[in-house]
């Protein structure tokens, strides 16, 4: 039974039930659909206005994020610090109490996940996580998507992550143990997904039939699966961390054997942008064997259901 989404916030998907995430996908397939069509007969944000309001700099986020609410009749402005008052000292509560007088939403992509709480907290209208330090829910819901495309709703299969427990792996955790997906991330010591949501993780995956491994071996992550995801070392406001970063990631990169360990027919994922010869080598990146422009391109879909189902008529 569907349920209704709107006026909700998604700051992370913890938020939300494995039937709203599947909700969720089946919209953004739906879109999907419809926009190879020709065009979406429906347009349920006509007449409303999205703040994207970034502090962070962004391609895929602020470009499908943009294309999608115009497509689906909605009106994007885009925001960010430097063009704000945010610069000289104006309080982030404020803003929000005046976007909530303008704008039917807000898509926040953010320093830290203090912020898009703050946000959300003075904003009556809904609040979309769009990344932040702890967080990455519309890159998850995507990533779901292109797995589903893949590999079909009903298979069983196995996804394994190598590289930083950053933003990006704590949605994926999120994501595949509350939807019954085996999840393996193999993380040096130091760099292990955040322990609270390891152990809220653990326990969506009883209920959802998922299996969760935490180790420190890539190889040991990989084995068996069918998807093989990594992310940049070094992530947006780190750069100060980038040796020492180095040396702990030395052996994590994502190379053709590591991939030939995998599952047969396994596929390589990442969000974007990447540092090839970094956590992945070229040949594995633009191979064959490489989703990450299908990824790229469900971004739009899936945040198009998660703008329509919160915002949307």
């Amino acid at each position: 039974m569907k349920t209704s989404m709107k006026g909700r916030d998604l700051i992370t998907l913890q938020n939300y039930t494995p039937g709203e995430i599947q909700e969720i996908i089946d919209l953004a397939l739906e879109l999907k659909k419809e926009l190879r069509g020709g065009g979406h007969a429906r347009l349920p944000l006509a007449g409303k206005s999205v703040a994207l309001y970034f502090e962070k700099k962004s391609l895929r986020t602020r470009v499908s994020f943009e294309v999608g609410i115009h497509q689906l009749g909605g009106h994007p402005v885009f925001l960010n610090t430097a063009n704000t008052h945010a610069g000289r000292g104006e309080p982030l509560a404020d803003m929000a109490k005046v976007l909530d007088r303008y704008v039917d939403g807000v898509v926040f992509r953010a320093n830290s996940h203090a912020d898009v709480l703050e946000m959300a907290k003075n904003l009556g209208k809904p609040t979309i996580n769009a990344l932040c330090d702890m967080a990455h829910p519309c890159q998850a819901l995507a990533d779901l998507m292109t797995m589903y495309e893949i590999k079909g709703r009903a298979a069983k299969f196995r996804v394994a992550y190598v590289g930083d427990g950053n933003n990006v792996a704590n949605s994926l955790l999120t994501v595949t143990s509350k939807t019954g997906i085996d999840f393996a991330l193999a993380c040096p010591e130091n760099y292990r997904p955040d322990w609270e949501l390891m152990k809220k993780a653990r326990g969506y995956a009883v209920e959802s039939g998922a299996r969760i491994l935490l180790t420190e071996d890539p190889r040991e992550a990989v084995a068996g699966a069918d998807f093989v995801y990594t992310d940049v070392w070094v992530s947006m406001g780190m750069e100060e961390e980038e040796e020492r970063r180095r040396l702990a990631f030395k052996g994590f990169c994502v190379t053709d054997d590591l991939m030939d360990s995998a599952g047969p027919g396994a596929l390589f994922m990442h969000d974007l942008p990447a540092h090839r010869g970094e956590e992945v080598l070229p040949e594995v990146i633009d191979g064959p064997r490489s989703v990450v422009y299908d990824q790229a391109e469900n971004r739009l879909h899936a945040q198009k259901a998660v703008v329509a189902l919160l915002i949307g008529d």
